[in-house]
């Protein structure tokens, strides 16, 4: 009864995702009449990719996912940080799961047909649990990805913080300084800076509000301090040093804190490995002692 109800379920979802990719769901009225009378907001300063093979092919699946509130406002900013689409990212979400659900259920099929004898049951574990694997994995991926880039993106800032207090130091100007120290540096980190104070640049507007937009668009807390210490230090020079030597000093500390836990962290993380070793050792040099003593009984 209970594989009945698992394959009949399988099933129905199956046909469900083959409805939904033929007609894809039309957004509500209330919908489009608010996009109609949205205001446009200010063009992101991150560029997106629009993904692979994968997110071709479930590329009519995405209206569905979206209809399910995905992805959420953290996934989003990881996507940002990381330059991908969301609609790619949820359709790549979409055909890993598909395949994740079918491929179990391929297999059982073919091997039924050569002969083999399965239980029933087995195939649609299987194909459930390749299909939560599909659907978690491109987050799970994301995540990390973003974690580990915005990781570098701030290693970056400290050295751009510093650039921008020697040019300062020169005789530079606030804005010059900005835009000399990020033309200096290479990159994933310094083009989207150069990019946002080009933003600032071609838009007219102050640089620490691109900067500001770039930190909230990544989701750096450091990036937003440095543009309210910008736009509280005006456009003073000596000011200006001092508040951004003062933050290249904080952000370096907090760099060189998180290092030190990070090294402790994996240091006890050996512990473990090293004590089954060492818990072996003992094994292999008293197993023969204990061995001897129990025959000699």
């Amino acid at each position: 009864m209970i594989t009945s109800v698992l394959l009949g379920a399988g099933c129905g979802l199956g046909l469900w995702a083959l409805v939904v990719w033929a007609a894809p769901p039309r957004p509500p009225l209330a919908a489009v009449l608010a996009r109609l009378h949205h205001q446009p907001e200010p063009a992101p300063i991150l560029s997106a990719d629009g993904g692979g093979w994968a997110a071709r092919a479930g590329r009519r699946l995405t209206p569905a996912l979206q209809a399910l509130g995905l992805p959420g406002t953290s996934l989003g900013r990881d996507l940002a940080v990381l330059g991908r689409d969301v609609d790619a990212h949820l359709a790549e979400k979409a055909t890993l799961t598909i395949l994740g659900l079918l491929t179990p259920t391929a297999l059982a099929v073919l091997m039924a047909l050569l002969g083999a004898s399965l239980d029933p049951v087995m195939p649609v574990l299987l194909a459930a649990g390749g299909a939560a694997l599909g659907f978690l994995t491109p987050d799970l991926r994301v995540r990390a990805d973003a974690k580990q880039r915005r990781a570098d993106f701030r290693q970056a800032l400290s050295a751009y913080l510093d650039l921008v207090v020697v040019s300062l130091a020169g005789g530079a100007g606030a804005d010059g300084a900005l835009t000399d120290a990020a033309t200096v540096g290479h990159g994933w980190a310094f083009t989207q800076l150069r990019r946002a104070l080009d933003v600032a640049r071609l838009t007219r507007i102050p640089p620490a509000t691109a900067l500001a937009r770039l930190g909230t668009e990544i989701g750096s807390r450091d990036l937003a301090e440095l543009a309210a210490s910008l736009s509280l230090a005006g456009t003073e020079g000596a000011r200006v040093r001092n508040s951004l030597a003062a933050r290249a000093k904080s952000l370096r500390t907090h760099l060189l804190t998180d290092t030190d836990a990070a090294a402790r962290a994996a240091t006890e993380r050996l512990g473990l490995p090293w004590g089954l070793l060492f818990l072996g050792f003992l094994i292999f040099l008293g197993y023969p002692a204990l061995h001897q003593i129990l025959t000699g009984l």
